[in-house]
């Protein structure tokens, strides 16, 4: 747990017409959660990985972590309910990208150590309070003040009151995924929180980071995680819809390119989105690409924007939500909700409130709850 700092501003998205090619994303700007998560597709170049449901966008010896703490915190707090992995994997995400970018050797160990800033109130990271030392530099390997430690960022205080031996080392240490998800487990239950319910998730989240902001980061990840725990039901899925579905849904962990893909496939981008970030080496899928492909395996021809794809096949207005839409369904998104021309974002419905969908750059191709972006405009049947 640490202080509440300031967060990085949210950057909106549009489809826009490029070199005769549109791109899109999933995040217009006033949207309360940053960024979303991919399904399981198989071992990814990042570190991923993938298993049954399990998020691609992290580590395996991390999520191993997560579902271990999961299993152990009934031992400490056993009056607690609701604890699961994509809790976890949410606080996480917001605080150390899953330590994405470090080695986690067997044991659990993260090295190099993660260490937030020195807690002087130099306003550095967005603190103004001084925070005085409490362990001597033990943990946070500094004496002159104090400062957040390990994937699950606790400050030393802290940790000194929740860490716990979770890989039989016999040393509590907050630099480890097993003992800092078990302390991060232990922390949310509280003295006994049901995590189940909506208002309790959010009071522990709030708990963690005092940030309303920080809460609504952290609890659209976890939703995102949850959502990424299920496949999608295609039992009663068949012909081409099915053959479309399937198509998307094989893409999952294609890494998100700024006008990439087409009816062939995944292909590389180009520079650059509304943030600055280019396509152009990396080989993957934007949102209409993404559809393109997956419509061209049924053998239907689909325009490159999302804008002019909401021309193709039975409109199906907002106003009648998304419990209109059916498997197969194009998804639209817009800037203002009833104008076509404002569209900037398109997944494929899959069924019980989802969509495979592409999001952003940063991303990869990954199945997201519907409701997860803002400005939902309706969708088009094409079969």
């Amino acid at each position: 747990m640490r202080p509440k700092q300031r967060r990085p501003a949210l950057w909106g998205c549009v489809v826009v017409l490029l070199l005769f090619a549109a791109v899109c994303c999933a995040a217009p700007v006033g949207n309360a959660i940053s960024s979303y998560v991919a399904l399981k597709t198989g071992v990814q170049d990042d570190g991923g990985i993938a298993e049954g449901g399990s998020a691609a966008d992290i580590p395996g010896r991390m999520l191993a972590a997560y579902k271990k703490a999961v299993q152990q915190v009934g031992k400490y707090v056993p009056e607690c309910q609701g604890m699961r992995w994509p809790i976890l994997a949410g606080i996480a995400k917001v605080e150390s990208n899953h330590a994405i970018g470090r080695n986690i050797a067997d044991n659990g160990d993260v090295r190099p150590k993660i260490y937030g800033v020195l807690l002087n109130g130099s306003g550095q990271g967005g603190n103004t309070t001084v925070f005085s030392d409490a362990d001597g530099g033990k943990w946070d390997g500094t004496a002159s003040g104090e400062r957040a430690v390990g994937p699950f960022q606790f400050l030393p205080s802290t940790w000194e009151g929740i860490g716990k031996d979770a890989n039989g080392d016999k040393i509590a240490d907050p630099h480890n995924a097993d003992d800092a998800a078990l302390g991060a487990a232990i922390y949310l239950c509280g003295n006994g929180s049901d995590l189940t319910k909506r208002s309790h998730l959010k009071a522990a989240t709030l708990q963690y980071n005092h940030s309303s902001e920080y809460v609504a980061n952290v609890l659209g990840w976890i939703d995102q995680y949850t959502a990424a725990a299920k496949d999608p039901d295609l039992k009663n899925v068949k012909g081409k819809v099915r053959t479309v579905i399937e198509a998307a849904l094989s893409q999952r962990g294609v890494p998100y390119s700024w006008g990439g893909g087409n009816a062939n496939g995944k292909s590389y981008g180009f520079c650059c989105s509304p943030s600055g970030k280019s396509g152009a080496n990396i080989k993957g899928f934007d949102c209409s690409g993404l559809t393109q492909y997956a419509y061209a395996r049924a053998g239907i021809s689909l325009p490159r924007t999302a804008a002019a794809q909401a021309g193709v096949g039975k409109r199906i207005p907002a106003g009648l939500g998304t419990s209109a839409l059916k498997p197969g369904d194009l998804v639209f998104y817009a800037t203002a909700p009833g104008r076509d021309s404002t569209i900037y974002h398109v997944g494929i419905y899959v069924g019980s409130g989802q969509m495979v969908n592409a999001a952003r750059p940063g991303t990869v191709v990954r199945l997201d709850a519907v409701n997860a972006v803002s400005g939902y405009a309706g969708g088009a049947r094409l079969l």
